[in-house]
């Protein structure tokens, strides 16, 4: 799961900016989805844009703890979980540490910016002004965070147990 995500991530981005950096959007779909090549040093919403190097590390981090939890895993759905996980944490990885303005040699180590390109609703979202452009990889991050949380709240533990109303594994 996460080398497909992670192999779809670079592919994709490596399509987009081949074919649409610098152009106008190539609308999809007129007011619902569109493509367009933005860089973004931030994390979603590109909250924290000067923050670049820490979310780097924590990438890093991230993708060091799942690797570590693997390890015990007997469960599909969390394989599953943390497959989509992983494949989004190593793809928006590789954009920080490859990509303008970052890479081996450059003064700008780990701060490089992530290549978004999915726009949905653009200029049409109801609640805020626009909604955030992704990328494979933040939608699998996305999809991954929500499936943990779900899987938690079912009481679904890594090792392929399953922890009963009482609290207690069953």
């Amino acid at each position: 799961m996460a080398a497909v995500l992670y192999v779809s991530d670079l592919v994709t981005k490596t399509v987009v900016l081949r074919t649409l950096e610098g152009e106008p959007p190539l609308v999809v779909i007129p007011g619902v989805l569109q493509f367009r090549v933005i860089f973004n040093s931030g994390a979603a919403f590109s909250i924290g844009t000067g923050m670049t190097f820490i979310f780097t590390f924590i990438a890093a981090g991230v993708v060091i703890a799942i690797i570590r939890t693997a390890r015990k895993l007997r469960s599909m759905p969390w394989a599953i979980t943390l497959g989509l996980l992983l494949g989004g944490a190593l793809g928006n990885l590789t954009d920080r540490l490859l990509r303008y303005p970052s890479g081996f040699g450059r003064s700008t180590q780990f701060q490089g910016h992530v290549v978004d390109f999915v726009e949905v609703l653009p200029g049409n979202f109801p609640v805020i002004d626009y909604f955030p452009v992704f990328n494979v990889a933040d939608s699998a991050i996305v999809c991954g965070g929500i499936l943990a949380v779900i899987l938690a709240w079912r009481g679904y533990q890594i090792d392929g147990t399953r922890e009963g109303k009482s609290g207690r594994a069953a």
